[in-house]
């Protein structure tokens, strides 16, 4: 089966998917296009493993819970601000990102992918071509400089 084929058989059915998903019509089609887009770059290797239709089911799941871990990060209000929300002792993600940059690119990868991306250790393995131990003993002792390097920030006694 080519990929045109595959799309003018199962588009109908990857939509209804994408809509028990995403709870509307627009989110669905989105989906179902992106889905479908990333399903023809890889068609080749797909179409061998007999499977595009788990393929392209698979990456609908994927998106679609990137997605709604980007919108659970965002704070709606009803009214724009006219100072950026900062946390009480805390000024914002700059301080964060420069405090992630004194760590070792291991164990700044490996918290960056599991805490902002919200990456299973899995994945960040996979990714980062470590063992899953690897990325749990790497995410510790990142913590744990981290906290260190908070306490001595709150004490006063700063290196």
């Amino acid at each position: 089966m080519e990929f045109a084929e595959f799309v003018a058989a199962r588009a109908s059915a990857l939509y209804r998917y994408g809509y028990v998903l995403t709870g509307n019509a627009e989110d669905a089609a989105d989906l179902v296009q992106e889905a479908l887009l990333r399903l023809g770059d890889a068609w080749p290797r797909i179409r061998r493993r007999d499977d595009p239709e788990g393929y392209v089911r698979t990456t609908m799941a994927r998106l679609h819970i990137s997605a709604w871990r980007r919108l659970r990060r965002e704070r709606l209000v009803a009214q724009v601000p006219e100072k950026p929300y900062v946390e009480d002792g805390f000024d914002g993600d700059a301080e964060l990102w420069q405090e992630l940059k004194g760590l070792p690119p291991k164990q700044r990868a490996v918290l960056v992918l599991r805490y902002y991306e919200g990456l299973p250790d899995q994945e960040i393995a996979e990714l980062l071509g470590i063992s899953r131990g690897t990325v749990r003993s790497q995410a510790a002792r990142a913590l744990d400089k981290l906290r260190v390097r908070v306490a001595e920030l709150e004490t006063g006694r700063v290196r």
